[in-house]
């Protein structure tokens, strides 16, 4: 295969990459704190760029990375002691060479770190591994000799082996000059200590709808204005990126018509449920439907402790289905519980390679146990 073919583990399907995407939206007060500390003139060599799967974190790397390489190293102290510029933004022109530059996936002074493609399957690994980071050495020793500042992405950082982990630790304890490390983290606990404690830390938070929905204009995703795809994504582009492909909304609105039964159960709707899942082909939607499952559990378990349902409400109905599942703090227990013991059940059941089918209807029963008591 082609570069051009090859799949890319930091791009979420359906939606352009992150090099991309020309703006970013709802995360302004991580733009202002990387500015502060660039404009103060003590910009730190390491980034660790934090919050939950899909707000922006990697559009977020990629506008600090336009911005660095676009930006002039010379910051003022000329021959009348002009004040160095200050700079309100990480906007660089869609015209500028970089940024040309990037997109082609020809600047010199940029290097991406990612899951790599395993030659022999054709496949993304599971995991960033040491060679995938050993790349990094090559690049920054034949880019020293081209002067101007660097760039690396590590999309993402929790993705790391522990050998590629120790590899880049060594980098981040002798930080080459002129380089920033721009780490993107979904699970920051799950990096060592040693890495944590050299990155500054820049944390996103989840969208409100009027922002997600602008995201998904300029995703190209949007389905108009879905108080129910808001709910559902909780703030996350990405995850309302992977709904509106994969029909999230339709699929969700099932779940919560088969438990509107409970504690009967409708068993040819869950059958025909269980077996679109298992369906060939339907790996992705598997996945999503045993997610919108465990989405389905936490918003019961919060009706019961709040004492009203979510809102938006995100599927039709569903509003009385959880108050009348969940009415109370004992129940809310009860079922944050079952949700807990679905999920490592699930997680045991994929590790086996357990037929989906049969573990849908699985968790179908184990939920209408759950209700009947």
């Amino acid at each position: 295969m082609s570069g051009d073919d090859l799949p890319e583990a930091d791009r979420v399907e359906g939606a352009p990459h992150p090099r991309e995407t020309e703006r970013l939206f709802g995360q302004e007060a991580a733009e202002a704190g990387f500015l502060e500390a660039f404009n103060s003139g003590r910009l730190h060599h390491a980034w660790l760029l934090t919050g939950p799967l899909g707000v922006g974190k990697a559009t977020l790397a990629w506008r600090i990375a336009r911005f660095l390489l676009a930006t002039p190293m010379d910051q003022g102290g000329g021959l009348f002691g002009e004040a160095p510029p200050v700079y309100d933004t990480l906007d660089i022109s869609p015209d500028h060479p970089v940024s040309h530059r990037l997109l082609a996936r020809s600047e010199p002074g940029m290097f991406s770190i990612t899951r790599s493609v395993n030659e022999k399957t054709g496949r993304l690994r599971d995991m960033i591994t040491v060679d995938d980071v050993r790349g990094l050495t090559h690049f920054l020793t034949m880019s020293s000799t081209e002067g101007g500042r660097r760039v690396v992405i590590v999309d993402a950082a929790d993705e790391m082996n522990v050998n590629a982990a120790n590899a880049l630790l060594k980098m981040l304890e002798e930080p080459p000059s002129l380089t920033t490390i721009l780490l993107i983290s979904h699970q920051p606990s799950r990096l060592l200590p040693t890495i944590r404690s050299r990155c500054r830390e820049l944390r996103l938070s989840a969208l409100k709808a009027d922002m997600m929905h602008m995201a998904l204009v300029q995703a190209d995703a949007s389905e108009g204005e879905s108080p129910a795809l808001a709910a559902l994504s909780a703030g996350s582009v990405g995850e309302a990126v992977r709904l509106t492909r994969l029909g999230g909304l339709p699929m969700y609105q099932e779940i919560v018509s088969i438990f509107a039964t409970l504690p009967g159960l409708d068993r040819p709707r869950a059958m025909k449920l269980a077996e679109a899942a298992a369906a060939r082909g339907a790996a992705d939607k598997f996945e999503l439907l045993l997610t919108l499952i465990d989405v389905f559990l936490a918003r019961l378990a919060r009706t019961g402790a709040t004492g009203s349902a979510p809102v938006p409400e995100a599927a039709k109905g569903e509003a009385e289905v959880l108050l009348r599942l969940s009415p109370n703090p004992t129940k809310a227990r009860h079922w944050a519980d079952i949700a807990q013991q679905i999920s490592e059940r699930t997680r045991h059941g994929q590790a086996v390679n357990l037929d989906p089918a049969a573990l849908v209807l699985d968790t179908v029963f184990k939920i209408t146990e759950t209700a009947s008591r």
